[in-house]
């Protein structure tokens, strides 16, 4: 067996009912962890050539701009998650007609939605951009940098929210069928597409911030082709027959029941780091209202923020590991099992947030990290200062998210989604409470650059202060559901074959 050979068994189907709990739950989440250390290289890989080839405004301005696309991109991730079930039981059911009508509904009311949305949020990009407090200026050249910078990259990136959400429909339909290794495939080849297209258009053809923007949404739309032609290619029992158009308005609507909740629970988020964003973009004016040079507080935390988002990978992978755990031990009610699961899990999880916090400590020497994503000129003792404040709080903290991320995921898979939902309205009170009044509680005062650095603590606790409140949601649930719950059954079940 050659190692392409090998690699690609990783993605091989796993029956996670059976075999050593913990290295069923490691060995089923290598290929998750490998799809999004990808999915966050191609994030990095913008952060990094715009680090290196823009202005520092121009690079605030992108950073700025990263909560709203943020809002607008889950959106467009989460509807065709929740399309996808209803396909993956018609492929489960070997009903291809129905298969069939489902990838024909997604792509009609993909559409339809996506374009509403993408107009919608075009309106709101200088609205939102205001709240934030990033605005034009006539005297404040930095201000004007930015505001453009961001505006003209929020406008591009959510013009192209459509390609995006083709893309994941197109995701869905290749994982229903049972086939991972595929997405992984485009995935790869739409980070090379992506570095290729930002080093042409930033580094060579010089187009700045607009350069940086169509690159992503070139890559994503020829990967959604990309993806669409290789299924129909491939898989000829799915391409799309006249009588695949009749369909009822029930059909319509069961797709919709499950796609617009999870598409709002996704982006519900962006709201909370909206507001937390708004926060940091006050420690960069001073009390005139101008803009300081370098924006050391946006460029400080975005900074941290990418650095963050690329540790998570780990956690992240664990919660998906743990949904198809558990779903599938519910399905086989292998209730016991759910519950070592569960325990296991956490215990795999506190390893994970040791390591975490070595590594992200490790990288905060000397600001290491902030020069990956930041050139040299671009980079000051406070852009420094900032970005390690936003890691020295979270890292620390990380066990509580680690917990958000598995009794989520676990409540989720045993059925249990109105919980997960709360979680999610729960981190967004969290944030908007931390971030609206912590910050000038601690420094007695309105927030501008000479606020003090305990006030921009407080601005980074948002992030734990939302997993904590989450948790608090789930944590009780999570008893009841799997721990009470299931030992009644499991022993119900252990008398009965006794």
């Amino acid at each position: 067996m050659n190692i392409f050979s090998k690699f690609k068994k990783l993605f091989n189907p796993i029956d996670l009912t059976e075999g050593t709990i913990w290295k069923t739950i490691l060995l089923f989440m290598t290929p998750i962890v490998l799809s999004y250390l990808f999915q966050q290289i191609y994030t990095l890989t913008d952060t990094i050539i715009c680090g290196q080839n823009l202005s520092a405004n121009e690079v605030a301005g992108v950073n700025n701009s990263n909560s709203i696309t943020f809002l607008a991109l889950q959106f467009a991730m989460g509807l065709p998650a929740g399309f996808s079930v209803i396909v993956s039981k018609k492929i489960g059911e070997k009903n291809e007609l129905d298969a069939r009508k489902s990838i024909l509904v997604q792509l009609i009311f993909g559409f339809l939605i996506g374009a509403i949305m993408t107009l919608v949020f075009i309106f709101l990009i200088k609205p939102i951009l205001t709240w934030m407090n990033i605005n034009p200026s006539s005297i404040d050249v930095n201000a004007d940098e930015i505001y453009n910078s961001a505006y003209i990259y929020t406008l591009i990136i959510i013009i192209g929210t459509l390609p995006v959400l083709f893309y994941n429909i197109a995701l869905g339909v290749l994982r229903a069928i049972g086939d991972s290794f595929i997405p992984f495939l485009f995935l790869v080849f739409s980070t090379i597409l992506n570095v290729g297209l930002d080093l042409l258009f930033i580094v060579i053809l010089k187009w700045a911030v607009i350069g940086a923007a169509v690159a992503t949404v070139l890559a994503q739309f020829i990967a959604a082709v990309g993806c669409f032609i290789y299924i129909f290619a491939r898989y000829k029992n799915l391409r799309l027959q006249k009588q695949d158009f009749h369909f009822s308005f029930k059909y319509v609507l069961d797709h919709l029941k499950l796609g617009l909740p999870l598409a709002f629970q996704f982006s519900v988020l962006g709201i909370g780091i909206i507001v937390m964003q708004a926060s940091v973009v006050a420690f960069d004016k001073t009390a005139a209202g101008i803009m300081v040079d370098l924006t050391p507080a946006t460029n400080g935390i975005g900074a941290g923020y990418k650095l963050n988002n690329f540790l998570m990978c780990l956690l992240n992978a664990l919660g998906t590991a743990m949904l198809s755990y558990c779903g599938q031990n519910y399905g086989a009610k292998k209730y016991e099992r759910i519950i070592k699961g569960v325990n296991q899990g956490i215990i795999i999880g506190f390893i994970m947030c040791i390591f975490i916090l070595l590594v992200g400590m490790l990288l905060t020497i000397n600001g290491t990290y902030i020069y990956i994503f930041l050139k040299a000129d671009k980079v000051n003792a406070d852009v420094i200062k900032y970005g390690n404040i936003y890691l020295y709080t979270i890292l620390p903290l990380y066990f509580l998210l680690m917990f958000l991320f598995i009794f989520r995921n676990s409540l989720q898979g045993i059925e249990k989604p109105l919980w997960p939902f709360l979680a999610g309205i729960g981190e967004l009170v969290g944030r908007i409470l931390v971030c609206t009044f912590l910050p000038s509680v601690i420094n007695n005062g309105p927030i501008n650059s000479s606020a003090s650095d305990l006030a921009f603590v407080m601005v980074a606790l948002a992030d734990p202060m939302a997993w904590l409140f989450a948790d608090i949601i789930l944590m009780i649930p999570g008893y009841i559901y799997i721990y009470k719950n299931y030992n009644r059954k499991y022993e119900l079940i252990r008398k009965l074959h006794i």
